[in-house]
């Protein structure tokens, strides 16, 4: 079965959306998380994971800073 990396990132960020108490500490841990799971989700897919690691933790900055 192959998900797509936007399947695991919108998990990851729902999952993001109850940690911390500030958008600061949410956007650091969205970050975190993100770029972890884009290099992961990047090199099972051949891709590149340091290219994963900087979107995956932009997009996981910005959905933790953005949730309440």
């Amino acid at each position: 079965m192959h998900l797509s990396p936007y399947v695991l990132f919108l998990a990851v960020t729902l999952g993001l959306a109850g940690c911390g108490s500030s958008p600061g500490t949410r956007a650091v841990t969205g970050g975190l998380m993100g770029a972890g799971a884009g290099a992961g989700v990047s090199a099972v897919t051949g891709g590149k994971p340091a290219t994963g690691a900087l979107i995956g933790g932009g997009i996981g900055a910005v959905g933790g800073a953005v949730t309440r």
